[in-house]
């Protein structure tokens, strides 16, 4: 696919760009000045046939970028979520789009256990409380903290991540129930609840993993904060925009909700500077696949979509 021009938005990761370099003709953007890039694509429209981006990143700020493109024939994402592409304006102009599905399930699924482990045995304020000395100085006295084994976990979205989840919670005796616009009949040991605020409401533990639409957007809202309550734990590993974020700062301040294991926010890399300052909330860098193996797992299907697009053989993983 040496023939094949490749546009990389932003920096995602060393071998993909690498590789990228290798096997295509890549355009960098972001060495490219802000007050120079529509001159910039201008001049190479004619020979982008493909974008690589990020989950998060979008284009950049500027959707119209694929109608700035009249030759662009993929868009290929870094990440099983695609909710910064517009698919309907793809479809349009038959631009074909993939992800990066089940290789990162076992990480995220991973970070979620790990999130609410970290929130309610407060893991972090521990580490802190060590390193200031402080364990010391109170003469070997720490507070108590909660359990995680035995927890009822709701989840939203029983998905590829939502499932790893689940069967990953059982073997610390958890009960699982879960909602989504369907039933899973295949799952019988999992307790389907036909809304949001009522899986919240039999959850200690909540955990978005669904993707992101005009349906889920703000599914976590303060209803669904209030019926989790001062004792339960919101985890998000899904996408910040899934939850009503002021109304989350304000519960965790306020003690109307016990805490959070968080690794997505609605502004990235902003996150609340409420935040910063509570001990009931775990914070995370949207490092859900963040791991060597996965990264490489993720830039091998990246490229393996992109040249099977030049060879004209179905896609591994199309959205599009």
């Amino acid at each position: 696919m040496e023939s094949l021009g490749v546009l990389l938005l932003h920096p995602l990761d060393t071998y993909l760009e690498q590789e990228l370099d290798r096997r295509c003709r890549l355009l960098r953007l972001w060495e490219v000045p802000h007050d120079r890039r529509g001159e910039f694509l201008r001049a190479h429209a004619s020979s982008i046939r493909a974008v690589v981006i990020g989950g998060g990143s979008g284009f950049g700020g500027n959707p119209a970028l694929i109608d700035d493109l009249p030759r662009l024939e993929i868009i290929a994402c870094y990440a099983v979520g695609y909710d910064c592409v517009d698919l309907t304006r793809c479809r349009e102009r038959g631009v074909r789009v993939t992800n990066t599905p089940d290789v990162l399930t076992d990480d995220v699924a991973d970070l979620a256990v790990g999130l609410a482990i970290a929130a309610l045995r407060r893991i972090p304020h521990a580490d802190s409380y060590v390193r200031a000395g402080l364990w010391k100085a109170n003469d070997g006295h720490y507070g108590l903290t909660t359990r995680f084994s035995g927890k009822r976990v709701g989840i939203i979205g029983l998905g590829r991540i939502g499932l790893s989840i689940a069967k990953r919670v059982e073997g610390f005796g958890c009960p699982v129930c879960y909602y989504q616009r369907t039933r899973q009949d295949a799952y019988p040991n999992y307790i389907y609840l036909p809304t949001v605020l009522q899986l919240a409401a039999n959850s200690d533990v909540l955990v978005v993993a669904c993707s992101l639409n005009e349906q889920s957007r703000g599914i976590v809202s303060r209803e669904v904060i209030e019926a989790l309550g001062p004792t339960g734990v919101l985890v998000n590993v899904g996408r910040g925009a899934h939850v009503d974020e002021p109304e989350l700062v304000a519960a965790l301040a306020d003690g109307r909700l016990g805490g959070a294991g968080l690794d997505v926010f609605q502004a990235e890399p902003d996150v609340p500077q409420a935040l910063m300052a509570l001990d009931n909330v775990v914070l995370a860098p949207h490092m859900g696949s963040g791991t060597h193996e996965t990264r490489m797992a993720m830039a091998d299907l990246v490229l393996a979509n992109l040249e099977a697009h030049a060879l004209n053989m179905p896609l591994l993983t199309p959205v599009v």
